[in-house]
């Protein structure tokens, strides 16, 4: 009895399911790709000099203490009314051409606070309104905001 072994062909090697995995991960690595992309923003900040507080007559300070108390211009105005606040402006701005209102408050004042002073300065008719901030400590930049 003679054995023969069968012959035998060539092993073959089918390709095309390996190119298709191949192909779903290229297509995955370009579609994640893409998309982080589309997360980062390029963003050029705009930057600037600040010159030191140069002595603006045409400024009206209004402070706002933490109870809700008004000065302007250094002179404390007695009540808490919009009418006392808006005479005080009214009889600040008169001696000044186009002036410009700075209100500076405290951290821990109400906003109703800030809020009268904005409408007092409405009812008066100075339109120009700007808030005086605090930098955080550590910070060299100038500390009011225009």
């Amino acid at each position: 009895m003679k054995f023969r072994r069968p012959p035998s062909d060539e092993p073959e090697i089918n390709l095309i399911p390996f190119i298709d995995v191949l192909l779903v991960v290229l297509i995955f690595v370009m579609l994640s790709t893409t998309y982080s992309k589309f997360t980062e923003l390029q963003i050029n900040l705009p930057t600037a000099n600040a010159d030191a507080v140069r002595d603006r007559p045409a400024e009206i300070l209004v402070a706002v203490s933490a109870d809700g108390r008004y000065s302007v211009d250094g002179q404390t105005v007695e009540g808490r009314s919009i009418e006392l606040l808006a005479a005080a402006l009214r009889a600040s701005a008169t001696e000044r051409k186009e002036p410009f209102v700075i209100i500076s408050a405290d951290a821990a004042t109400a906003h109703q606070s800030v809020i009268n002073v904005l409408d007092a300065a409405r009812r008066v008719g100075l339109v120009r309104v700007t808030f005086a901030a605090q930098l955080p400590a550590g910070s060299t930049a100038p500390a009011a905001a225009q």
